[in-house]
Parts: structure tokens; sequence; C-alpha cells
């Protein structure tokens, strides 16, 4: 049963992989496949009777090491001076607008549809407010420049601070001054934290001579991330702030303790921990989605109870994100399609309270939302390429005129 199941998984992920390559050619995210292939995997397995383990209490694990991952990943890719100041606070308000706007909408539908308390509503509305920057950022790889840039940011930056709210509404069962002042202290301590942690890794990738340097450095920032979690500080800012740090020491050279570290050199260390990151960011995310596909049961996928709901969430996501790509003067296409649900909207969901769930939130109405949210952006993108294709035809035979 081990080699057979091995086996498989290597298959699985070269697949994974080989889609991935690909995708640049043919829009289609290999999210999509993935989930498939997960379903497909599901299927097989009980049409031949295999018995399988139980897999499901692996997806919270690897999707809490998925959204670690993907967040660094993220913050080595981010660029932080006043020519991308600009940039930086478009997608910021393009993350938080949306996001509050989407949260009390569908948190008032929820309890209007369930009739269930409005803070468990909000609570259970979240999930579905957040864009996924595991899919959104792959997706984006593509696009010219300036789009994949605000695409990186608005995706990580609404990761983060739906994050935030969610545990801001998760710990606090009444809002008042009193939750505000815990928050805000909150924010300051994991700030704090995240300054001297950052500093302390980055002399450790510097001094660090061994031949096994950056697995240490990356548990490290998966145990500091964790003991946060458990004081419920906001620990995703640390992730997304030490990946900042070590991308951008050019941008600190005045300060003394930065020159310590020596930023030419060290440049070269984090170059190689970025391409490790990135790797590994791949396995994990590619390992998550197929087990999440797996998990899908067809009952789910096409709950008629939940789909019109679904349908609806939907397209307030995509007339939300309409308005604010309009009030931004950003490009509508393609942008209005990348705004997929995905591993962070998994994982809220997953970590809802019992006592605080909704029946009418159920895993159907999750499932659905994410599968048509990422059907209209491969479709969006798709539309994109063959628009993109038809332009130089154009100009050539006006030439030729």
């Amino acid at each position: 049963m081990t080699i057979p199941l091995i086996i498989s998984l290597c298959v699985l992920v070269l697949i994974a992989y080989a889609f991935d390559v690909s995708s640049k050619h043919t829009k289609i995210p290999t999210v999509i496949i993935l989930l498939i292939l997960g379903f497909a995997m599901h299927w097989a397995i009980d049409f031949f009777g295999v018995i399988m383990p139980n897999l499901y209490p692996l997806l919270p694990v690897i999707g809490t090491l998925g959204l670690i991952l993907i967040v660094l990943e993220a913050g080595l890719d981010l660029e932080l001076n006043k020519t991308k100041k600009k940039i930086i606070t478009k997608s910021f308000f393009a993350a938080l607008l949306p996001l509050l706007m989407l949260f009390l909408i569908i948190g008032f539908a929820i309890n209007y549809q369930s009739g269930a308390g409005l803070m468990n509503c909000f609570i259970n509305a979240i999930p579905f407010c957040i864009i996924s920057s595991a899919i959104a950022i792959p997706s984006a790889q593509n696009l010219s420049g300036d789009k994949k840039e605000f695409v990186v940011y608005e995706s990580s930056m609404s990761d983060i601070l739906g994050v935030i709210l969610f545990n801001f509404f998760l710990t606090n069962d009444t809002i008042g001054f009193g939750s505000f002042a815990t928050f805000i202290f909150q924010i300051v301590v994991m700030l704090f934290i995240s300054l001297i942690a950052s500093i302390g890794l980055a002399f450790m990738i510097k001094k660090i001579d061994h031949h096994v340097k950056f697995i240490p450095i990356m548990v490290m920032i998966i145990l500091i991330y964790a003991v946060s979690k458990i004081y419920h500080l906001p620990a995703l800012i640390f992730i997304l702030i030490f990946g900042l740090f070590l991308n951008n020491l050019d941008e600190l050279r005045q300060f003394s303790f930065i020159k310590k570290l020596e930023p030419k050199q060290l440049d070269l260390e984090v170059h190689r921990f970025s391409k490790l990151t990135a790797e590994v960011t791949f396995l994990t995310r590619t390992i998550f989605f197929l087990l999440f596909g797996y998990s899908i049961t067809s009952d789910a996928l096409l709950n008629t109870e939940t789909l019109p709901f679904a349908f609806g969430v939907v397209a307030v996501i995509v007339f939300i994100r309409f308005l604010q790509l309009k009030l931004s003067n950003m490009t509508v296409s393609p942008l209005l399609f990348i705004a997929p649900r995905g591993l962070i909207t998994i994982m809220l969901f997953i970590s809802i309270p019992i006592s605080k769930k909704i029946n009418f939130v159920s895993n159907s109405l999750m499932i659905q939302v994410i599968i048509l949210s990422v059907l209209i952006m491969m479709f969006g993108l798709i539309l994109g390429k063959s628009q993109n294709q038809n332009i130089p035809h154009k100009i050539s035979k006006k030439g030729s005129e």
C-alpha cells in the first residue's frame, strides 16, 4: 500500500507541475487541475474499493503551512521604495474596502437567510470576503508588470487583513472600546516581535555556515507563527514583515545595524532562500489542493439548496470588484476576474468553532463559491488572452492600409 501511494503522489505532483508550466499558454489555473485530480482520485479509490485512511485532518495542517509559505513568498517578492508608494497605497485600499463591504453585505445576507445571531453571521461571512493569494498570485504571473504587481500586493494584503478581521471577531463576543484597545495592543506587540525576530533571523542567515541552513530558519518562522497564534496575535504580520525585511535591505542601509548585516553579501543568501521558499510553497500548495479535491463529494458540489446563494455571493464579489477597479482608475479586464477564493477561505472556514458555525454556511456553499470564483477567473484570463492576441493583428492591418 505504501509504494502505490508514493507512486500516485509523485505522478500527481508531476502532472501538477506540467500544468503549472503550461498555464501561461492555456490560461487554465493549476488549482482547477489539482481539484479535478483530487476528485478523480477519490472516485477511483471508491470505484476500486481501496481502503484509505481519513486524510481530512491533514488539510488544516498543510493549509497552515501553505498559508505561511505563500505570504512569505509574497513578502520576498515585494519591493518597498518611493516608486512603489502609489501601487502599495492603491493595493491596500483595494484589499481593505471590498473586504469591509463584502463582510457587511454577505454577513447581513446570511443573517437574513438563516436567522442566526449577527456576530456569528459576520464570522461565517469573512472567509468568503478574502482573495486567495495562493491562487491569484500564480494566475497573475503572465500579466503585464504593473497588473501582476497589483495582484501580488492586493491579494497578500487581503489575506492578512482578512485574517486579522476574522481573529478580531472570533475572540470578541461583543464589540466595544476594550476590544478595540486589545486589538491595537496585539498589533503593536506583533510589530515589535516581528522587528526583533526579523533582525535575529537575518543574522542567522548570514552567520550560519552549515550546509543545512534554510530549513531550520523555516522551522523557526513556523514556530514563531504558531506561538503567536496561541496568544491570539496577528501572526501573519510577522511572516509578511520578515519577507519584506529580507527583500528590502537596500532600502534600510542608513541604519547602522543593517550595515552589520552586510546587505550585498546577505542578498545572495536571501536569493537562495527565496528560491527554496518558492519550491516548497509549490509542493505544499499542490498537496493541499489535491487533498481538498479529494475531500469534495458530488453531493456537496451539486447541492441545490446552497447553489443559488453561492451564485449570489460570487455575483456580489464581482460587482464590488468592478466598482473598486473603476474608483481606483484601474484597467477592468482582466483584473476584474482575478478575485478567487481558495486556501484562505478553506482555512478560516475550518477554524470556525462548532459553537459559532451556522448550518446554512456549509461545506457545500464553501466549495461552490471557490469553484465558481476560480472558473470565472479562468474564463476571464482566457478571454483576456484572446483579446491580446487580436491586438497585433489589428495594428498590422491598419499599417498595411
